[in-house]
């Protein structure tokens, strides 16, 4: 069997189905590589930083994983903006939707949401409101979008710092990748962990 029987969906039968599920899978294995493939063109998106797109979203991961966040902060920090190519407008939600199935709620939240909360620095000179995050004040994941905001994505274009490679964090998107989609144990509705962690900061930080 090569293809399917059908040429209308709902004509389809359960030799059709399994056979597309297990493409499926196949086709899924290889997310976390075209993710990285995809990073890679962001250097094609939105230009007049002093970084690349590129640029930014690996210095926002390496200033996560230098304070110690854990890898569903760490991945869904490299991949906040990668949206930016395909939906300039709305690029938080578009990277929402890519790690939503395979990290912590919290994480996913926050990705969501950083547009908004980005607004906070420079809203007032576009014409938007700086104070649009205040409508997720009852969130119980707020104070992680104004931290990771605050730590690791306004903070991150500097030309100056010394970021990780970005072949560095192809393990963590594999990892992250490889889980069983949409785990209630992966997702954690409701936890909260830290962005960062003293103690495992100063472990990375400290010279081998």
């Amino acid at each position: 069997m090569e293809t399917v029987k059908f040429t209308q969906m709902k004509d389809g039968d359960r030799e059709d189905y399994d056979f597309l599920a297990r493409h499926e899978i196949e086709f899924a294995a290889g997310t976390a590589d075209r993710l990285m493939a995809a990073m890679v063109d962001l250097d094609k998106s939105l230009s007049g930083y002093k970084v690349t797109r590129l640029g930014h979203s690996v210095q926002s991961a390496s200033r996560a994983w230098r304070a110690g966040a854990d890898i569903d902060w760490v991945v869904s920090t490299l991949l906040h903006d990668i949206g930016d190519i395909y939906a300039p407008y709305n690029h938080d939600e578009y990277a929402a939707a890519i790690i939503r199935p395979f990290v912590r709620e919290q994480c996913a939240w926050v990705v969501e949401k950083h547009g908004d909360f980005q607004l906070l620095y420079y809203g007032q000179h576009v014409g938007a409101n700086p104070q649009k995050r205040q409508a997720y004040r009852d969130s119980p994941y707020y104070d992680d979008c104004a931290e990771f905001c605050e730590q690791w994505d306004q903070s991150s274009f500097d030309p100056d710092y010394e970021s990780l490679p970005i072949d560095f964090f192809a393990p963590m998107v594999r990892e992250v990748f490889s889980r069983k989609a949409y785990d209630p144990a992966v997702t954690r509705p409701g936890t909260r962990m830290p962005l960062a962690d003293t103690a495992v900061a100063v472990a990375r930080n400290s010279p081998t």
